[in-house]
């Protein structure tokens, strides 16, 4: 069993019978998806959301029922994984292109779980780029923007032509190399016109399991005020 695995499995332990479960988006919870397809053909009754056409299908194939937003008002628990955390558990999300529909499940969440590999810890935010969805219109203005930040921004490519996103956008990969103030800079970002969401996650994660190469398990649980 390989890292992620490891982590995405455990998270899959706080599912219980009849809750409303969000589905996350990329490798790590791609593992996550694919437990709780094994124990939905076991007999667990839950329903789902899922934050990206690529997780819902892969949610459908595996028989775990997938129930319109407008059929619910909010979800019991998100298990998601993240491209980077530190110990107060802010997260950079993003990677898979998929953060703005992460941010939105993960917030109408009573608790999200982040599962990850143990090269996703680390002390400072910022070495993985971070991901900011953009509008395609005056998209040079907003990338202007976002560089007078600090950052070296770059829109993320598919091939030969310019990435889109699941709602039609664009994503500016940001190199900051170290994030200083994750709440800071979440505000600065916020603030450019043409910009629909970030990565930055901060107070929306409430633990994180982290799978280690030895095939122990590391938790982290947020702390008070965070």
């Amino acid at each position: 069993m390989n890292v992620k695995q490891l982590a995405a499995e455990k998270a899959v332990e706080f599912v219980k019978d009849g809750m409303k479960i969000g589905l996350g988006t990329g490798s790590t919870a791609y593992w996550a998806i694919n437990k709780l397809g094994e124990r939905v053909s076991e007999g667990l009754k839950i329903t789902a959301v899922a934050t990206s056409r690529a997780s819902e299908e892969q949610a459908r194939e595996l028989g775990i029922p997938i129930v319109a937003f407008g059929d619910i008002d909010s979800l019991d628990l998100t298990i998601d994984g993240a491209d980077e955390l530190d110990s107060s558990l802010q997260l950079i999300k993003g990677g898979g292109g998929a953060l703005l529909r992460e941010k939105i499940v993960a917030s109408n969440s009573t608790r999200m779980i982040v599962i990850a590999d143990e090269s996703k810890v680390v002390n400072t935010l910022g070495k993985f780029p971070l991901p900011v969805e953009i509008v395609p219109f005056a998209w040079e203005w907003t990338v202007a923007e976002l560089a007078n930040l600090g950052c070296n921004p770059e829109l993320r490519r598919s091939g030969e032509e310019l990435y889109k996103t699941d709602n039609g956008n664009y994503i500016a990969d940001c190199r900051f190399e170290a994030i200083e103030s994750a709440p800071k800079l979440a505000l600065a970002i916020q603030n450019i016109p043409g910009v629909v969401e970030h990565g930055l996650f901060i107070g929306i994660a409430a633990m994180a399991i982290v799978g280690k190469k030895d095939g122990s398990i590391e938790t982290i649980e947020a702390k008070p005020g965070n």
